[in-house]
């Protein structure tokens, strides 16, 4: 006697069953992939148009202070691009901007130097008074540094600051600042590698995932 068709398929009916959800959930996470991805892809379109607009655009007008975020020193001279960034606050300076001059910036192991001391003593040279400049020497990040940018803001009863530091800079600069109540204007220094430099590629991812992280708290 020959088995019923229902019968003869119910063995393979749990496979089916098992393939075909099986297949459902490849869908719903390639589904799901494809949405971060798309946000993801979303949100760095969006950081790289908030850097590129703080970037190109000098804000700076009458504040409190200018503060010079730090960068390399060598042996107690400053490196091309500290040098860009104290060249372009001392001309902020000298234009009346700011009646006050912030220089960032502590040394790193084994240095005899620190940025910000680096810097003081390279806007004394060209004539900035040793009491018109603050020098800060602990800070070892871009976080740490803006940080002390607010506390030393707090401190003196600064409320409006100008930031000088890398166009790519600026706007997690701004961010980390305005954070903590500060009324922040950004002002780029002069470039000193070529527009769309693989350097200057490089610094826009950083900027890009750091910031991410710092929305994230995570770093």
């Amino acid at each position: 006697m020959n088995a019923s068709p229902d019968l003869a398929e119910n063995p393979e009916s749990p496979r089916r069953r098992a393939g075909w959800a099986g297949s459902m959930l490849r869908f719903v996470l390639l589904y799901f992939f494809l949405i971060a991805l798309l946000f993801a892809l979303g949100w760095c379109i969006w950081v790289y148009m908030q850097i590129e607009r703080y970037a190109y655009t000098d804000h700076a007008a009458t504040a409190d202070v200018i503060c010079v975020f730090g960068a390399a020193e060598y042996g107690g001279r400053p490196s091309p691009v500290l040098r860009a960034r104290l060249e372009h606050a001392l001309a902020l300076y000298e234009h009346g901007i700011a009646p006050m001059v912030m220089t960032m910036g502590g040394s790193a192991p084994g240095d005899t130097y620190s940025e910000g001391k680096v810097g003081e003593a390279y806007l004394m040279a060209n004539g900035v008074p040793g009491k018109a400049i603050i020098a800060e020497t602990q800070s070892r990040s871009t976080e740490e540094q803006a940080q002390q940018v607010v506390t030393i803001a707090r401190t003196n009863g600064y409320h409006r600051v100008v930031i000088v530091s890398d166009s790519a800079h600026l706007f997690r600069i701004h961010e980390l600042c305005a954070s903590e109540g500060l009324e922040v204007l950004t002002s780029p220094r002069a470039q000193t590698s070529g527009i769309g430099s693989p350097s200057e590629w490089q610094q826009v991812w950083h900027e890009i995932v750091a910031y991410t992280l710092w929305r994230m708290h995570l770093h």
